[in-house]
């Protein structure tokens, strides 16, 4: 489906998307902190995968799960919170721009 500005009529457009970076980010910091379960999981998890290195392996496997649990964690945040932003840009915001004549518009499927 083409979108045209309704002001002049133009099909070079392009989208904002306020909400749908605002809101990834927001999910991101969500997602940092409740990486907290997720890195302790993730943790322990390694551990026990590192237990058969010895030691040394567990150590390893405590950090690299540690690690892989926060941006799995950080992830999940930031797409549903792109997810939101986006429903939100479609839904609310005025999220097209006309490059031809700068106009700012929300498209409304009646």
């Amino acid at each position: 489906m083409i979108i045209c500005c309704p002001n002049c009529q133009s099909t070079r457009i392009d989208t904002i998307d306020v909400a749908k970076k605002t809101c990834g980010y927001l999910g991101m910091a969500g997602g940092v902190i409740s990486t907290t379960t997720g890195a302790l999981g993730g943790a322990e998890l390694g551990a026990s995968i590192g237990m058969f290195a010895g030691p040394a392996g567990a150590a390893i496997g405590v950090v690299a799960g540690s690690i892989v649990g926060t941006l799995f964690g950080i992830a999940t945040g930031g797409a549903a919170g792109a997810k939101l932003g986006e429903i939100i840009d479609e839904k609310i915001l005025d999220n097209f721009h006309c490059l031809a004549c700068d106009y700012e518009f929300t498209q409304r499927i009646d």
